[in-house]
């Protein structure tokens, strides 16, 4: 499939392309077991509804401080597809899946999601299949499965949690591939903000839940709503847009292999999970799989100022 061009990147923003995804899995890995902890005593919709209200006055202050122009009225349906699936379906379904299904287990199905993300690119925005994205997919999904398997409590017997979590990854591409498109007509901070926003108001039926779980819970968990809000959320996904305006949504994608293995630690490192063995060969498939595709170069072939290769 042809490539559409797109406009230059220039070389010296690659670098903080990249540092801003790596920054981003970081945190996204922290989530799962955020999640995990603030579910103890926040109710799936409660916690969602907290997290993005916090994460859309962080983000409101932001665009008002630096005055960051509106989307044009054209870039709405795209804008509520990527609020209403990446950012209101997916953390409710995400919520609900953690209730019954560890961490490291929801990280790997989650992570079927960059494959989707690839396949959608490829489709709907003209980036193609180039090799080394499929290849990078295959390696960092057999990775991903590897830690499931490792770390899951239960196997793999299907089960409400298992579906939840495939359904989560099936949002996440799709909003994905949503917001790739305004990204090359607006500011990453101001979609960001919006797609938020969006997805707070989708959840804001689960506002009497807040008010009576917020009453009873546990310092901690509430800490841990407040960190989801800021880091995850505000930071996380604005590095994100920031970093997939600057190159392909399938390569982009494929960065999300980073999370199992981090979500591995860091459930080791808070929740006190040691991680066997095989959940360790698994992180170290899911770093080739990265490797590969960030390996990528442009063809001699292409124009000068066509988007990075995938």
């Amino acid at each position: 499939m042809t490539r559409r061009p797109g406009p230059a990147v220039p070389p010296s923003e690659h670098g903080l392309a990249l540092a801003a995804a790596l920054v981003t899995v970081v945190l996204w890995a922290s989530a799962f077991v955020g999640i995990r902890a603030a579910g103890r005593s926040l109710s799936p919709g409660s916690l969602a509804l907290a997290r993005l209200t916090v994460g859309t006055v962080a983000l409101g202050i932001l665009v008002a401080a630096r005055k960051q122009p509106l989307p044009h009225r054209a870039d709405l349906p795209g804008l509520l597809a990527c609020g209403l699936l990446w950012f209101g379906a997916y953390n409710l379904l995400l919520n609900q899946a953690e209730r019954t299904v560890d961490a490291g287990t929801a990280a790997m199905l989650v992570n079927t999601g960059p494959v989707l993300v690839a396949i959608l690119s490829g489709l709907f925005l003209g980036e193609g299949f180039p090799r080394r994205v499929v290849l990078g997919c295959v390696i960092g999904l057999v990775g991903a499965v590897v830690i499931g398997y490792a770390t899951s409590t239960r196997g793999f017997q299907a089960g409400v949690g298992a579906i939840l979590c495939i359904a989560a990854a099936a949002v996440y591409a799709g909003g994905v591939t949503a917001e790739k498109p305004l990204l090359r007509r607006n500011s990453a901070l101001t979609i960001t903000w919006l797609a938020c926003t969006i997805g707070a108001v989708v959840c804001l039926p689960f506002a009497p839940q807040l008010v009576h779980d917020v009453s009873r819970a546990d310092p901690a968990s509430l800490a841990w709503a407040v960190y989801l809000g800021l880091f995850p959320t505000a930071v996380g996904f604005s590095f994100w847009a920031y970093a997939l305006a600057r190159t392909s949504g399938g390569r982009m994608g494929v960065m999300g292999y980073l999370v199992p293995p981090l979500t591995i630690v860091m459930g080791w490192l808070v929740l006190g999970d040691v991680p066997p063995v095989l959940a360790i060969a698994g992180g170290v498939l899911c770093l080739a799989g990265v490797a590969v595709t960030r390996g990528t170069r442009i063809r001699p072939r292409q124009r000068a100022g066509s988007q990075l290769e995938a």
